[in-house]
């Protein structure tokens, strides 16, 4: 599903598009995604100016004079800004044409992504209780490193709770375990204060180079203007079973934690 950096590539994508435009109409061709669309979400927002386009985790927030516009890509979504009068495709769910006459659409064949309506979104339900962001500098190596005291849940499994942190999703959590040459499966609550260190700054580093590339091309994500992004080139891990270690040579090795992919070096992280 999108990750964080596939979310921020789409904030950045739409927000020149859609800041300062105000919502001349709003269309809900199909209300029925993870949670249902407001009924009144058009009479809500239709007459209303988007003020700014923020993220938290991966949640985008559509932020009005009256409230905010809480948006999730669920495992499939996009959204996608729309300047040539293009018909709206089978999964186009949501819309919304803005002054300028561009449309702001959002597309979601799985409809597990959603759009809700909140006037407070930092105390939304889905939102109060996340973890800092990877990016700020509230998210450090002592803070990881005292969440995890007497925790005996497998590092990667710590990294990926987003209480502990937000956005680091399974492919991003292998690059960053393999940066920091920690074993996915030791328990988090065994690592050093240093090794820790070394994480946090491996964590930061993997998504903002994602970030900078557009983020990790999946088979449904695309960004605003329907480009893939390029991290996938990148990956050192992930997706790599049987091939070399980029360090060592070793093979690289997999295991499933959570019916999911855990690409890994048994000699170089440990």
């Amino acid at each position: 599903m999108p990750e964080l950096p596939e979310v921020e590539t789409t904030r950045r994508g739409i927000a020149p598009h859609c800041e300062g435009q105000r919502i001349i109409q709003v269309t809900v061709r199909n209300a029925s995604l993870r949670w249902p669309v407001p009924d009144d979400l058009a009479e809500r927002l239709e007459g209303q100016t988007i003020r700014t386009v923020d993220r938290r985790a991966k949640y985008l927030f559509l932020n009005l004079d009256g409230g905010t516009v809480i948006v999730h890509l669920g495992m499939s979504g996009s959204l996608r800004v729309i300047s040539d009068q293009a018909p709206p495709m089978t999964h186009d769910h949501v819309e919304l044409k803005l002054q300028s006459g561009v449309v702001l659409r959002f597309n979601d064949p799985r409809r597990f992504g959603c759009w809700l309506w909140s006037d407070a979104a930092g105390s939304h339900p889905l939102i109060a209780n996340l973890g800092p962001e990877p990016l700020s500098a509230e998210f450090n190596g002592p803070m990881l490193h005292r969440l995890s005291r007497s925790k005996k849940t497998p590092v990667k499994s710590f990294i990926m709770d987003n209480h502990v942190v937000v956005g680091v999703g399974n492919i991003y959590a292998n690059e960053a375990l393999f940066k920091a040459g920690i074993h996915p499966r030791r328990q988090a609550g065994r690592i050093s204060l240093d090794r820790y260190h070394l994480l946090a700054e491996a964590i930061r580093e993997t998504l903002s180079a994602a970030i900078l590339m557009g983020g990790t091309t999946l088979r449904d994500f695309v960004n605003s203007d329907g480009k893939p992004g390029y991290f996938a080139q990148s990956l050192l891990v992930y997706g790599r079973t049987g091939a070399p270690c980029p360090e060592c040579e070793t093979a690289l090795k997999e295991i499933r934690m959570n019916n999911r992919s855990t690409v890994y070096c048994p000699r170089c992280q440990r």
